[in-house]
């Protein structure tokens, strides 16, 4: 009887690997020039809805039998790689989208090769992400002391900053018996705060109710005698404050908190300050004045932000820094005997990345921004981030000097909100044709802006994050807002 000690070992190739190698290469490499032309062009790129037949083009059906890789990489460049965003496109101005890079084209092909996981182990791809949490520590003038961890955005980050201070408010104890009981945390922030500060605190079961918003002073900043005000009285009501959180950079309208005045505030009371840094942050690397906006931003006991926004790599990677390490540790920190510490071999490489967020599956997003830095370096990305704010003032000056257009507030940053209906027609109409003359440019393919609230009005707004864009895209842009809003006061 033949015993498997005797039979010839087995190498029959899987059959989910090409069976032809040097066809497969072909493919790859046919689908990487089509993805080469697509970024080479793409001012030639605006964004296209699917029609019927492009939806339906993308049916799976029960995906019994697959088709290939060669019909695949075919079906890639026809089916899928038309129809993005548009944000590529140097005259897409609508919400805050970053742009990705060509470094990121090489990166993500290395990422995919590699399939690393970034939870944990002794491996490249730690290594890849520690220099880049480092390298973020000492461009927001974090302590060699604090810790980082990549995640997905700031939505993310925000969670693991705010898990991270209600560990240092509760007690460690908390991971363990909960908060009911305890009494109720609350957190502070300027009116018009980012979602992710909501989102967050009804994950960690504190409620939405547990935010106090905080109006604004006419400067746009959080007005500091309400903020005490409100810690005070929430004090004396028998609850426990625990985070200010102040922005640096609204995604809506740009604006910045005083960090400083907030980092002074917060050390008295002995609370939490964290910074929601989603894209304006990155006011760090620009020139002054706008540099100069972020002032304070290393007082912060935790910071969020994103590297797929104003850093133009691809999506996704935000970032938290948190000053603490241990109480970063602390709030997460679990090793069961399968993941248990190891000296040597691939179960070293301590300390692990799961130990610091909700993830033990994590992929390699540090490859991108570690790409980036390589390629371009700090001094290229800041002046792109100059460049950007340049063109926004550029825009408001061009909304200023057009008969029928107005601001809607000033330019302070990147984001140009501005109105181009007239002003003695009803507040419906204004909102009517705001947005219409949006939705008629984004259709036509010409220029991608959003719209939002500002006064109770809605407004055209423009988030200048692309590293593409140049003044004769702000002109065009400009042009063509005032064309589509000549033919509707024609029409209406």
């Amino acid at each position: 009887m033949t015993t498997p000690q005797d039979s010839p070992p087995d190498f029959t190739p899987s059959p989910l690997d090409p069976a032809d190698w040097p066809a497969f290469r072909a493919e790859a490499h046919r689908l990487l020039d089509a993805c080469i032309d697509h970024l080479a062009t793409a001012r030639a790129h605006p964004w296209r809805p699917l029609g019927e037949a492009d939806r339906a083009a993308l049916a799976l059906g029960d995906a019994d039998a697959g088709l290939g890789t060669a019909a695949l990489a075919d079906e890639l460049a026809r089916k899928v790689l038309p129809f993005a965003t548009g944000n590529i496109h140097p005259r897409f101005f609508g919400w805050v989208h970053g742009t990705g890079l060509a470094s990121g084209l090489l990166s993500e092909i290395v990422a995919a090769t590699m399939n690393s996981n970034c939870g944990g182990r002794d491996h490249g791809a730690v290594y890849v992400e520690r220099e880049v949490i480092d390298w973020c520590r000492r461009c927001f003038g974090f302590p060699e002391s604090a810790s980082g961890l990549l995640v997905s955005g700031t939505s993310q980050a925000t969670v693991v900053a705010f898990t991270a201070a209600r560990t240092r408010a509760l007690g460690k104890a908390s991971r363990q018996d909960g908060i009911q009981g305890l009494p109720k945390l609350t957190a502070y922030a300027v009116k018009g705060v980012h979602n992710a500060t909501v989102k967050a605190l009804e994950l960690l079961g504190l409620g939405a109710s547990a935010l106090r918003t905080i109006a604004a002073g006419a400067d746009g900043r959080m007005d500091m005698a309400r903020l005490a005000e409100a810690v005070a009285a929430d004090r004396a009501a028998g609850r426990q404050p625990f985070c200010v959180v102040g922005t640096a950079g609204s995604v809506d309208l740009g604006l910045f908190d005083d960090l400083d005045a907030l980092a002074d505030f917060c050390a008295r009371e002995q609370l939490w300050l964290h910074v929601d840094g989603a894209f304006g942050a990155w006011a760090r690397l620009a020139d002054a004045p706008w540099r100069d906006l972020a002032r304070g931003i290393e007082r912060a006991d935790s910071l969020a932000f994103d590297f797929h926004k104003w850093m133009y790599v691809q999506y996704d990677c935000g970032a938290v820094l948190i000053r603490d390490e241990d109480i970063h540790r602390a709030a997460f920190a679990a090793r069961p005997a399968y993941l248990a510490k190891q000296d040597q071999g691939i179960g070293g490489g301590e300390p692990w990345y799961c130990d610091y967020g909700t993830d033990l599956s994590r992929g390699f997003r540090a490859l991108k921004v570690w790409s980036a830095l390589r390629a371009y370096g700090r001094d290229a990305l800041g002046r792109a981030i100059t460049r950007n704010c340049e063109l926004a003032a550029r825009m408001g000056r061009l909304v200023e000097a057009t008969p029928g257009l107005r601001l809607a507030q000033p330019v302070r940053l990147n984001v140009c909100c501005f109105s181009a209906a007239p002003e003695d027609w009803d507040g419906a109409a204004q909102d009517a044709l705001n947005t219409g003359i949006t939705h008629a440019l984004q259709l036509a393919g010409e220029v991608v802006f959003s719209t939002t609230r500002i006064g109770g009005r809605t407004v055209i707004r423009a988030a200048i994050t692309n590293h593409r864009t140049c003044a004769a895209d702000v002109d065009c842009a400009i042009a063509a807002v005032v064309r589509r809003r000549e033919a509707a006061i024609a029409a209406a």
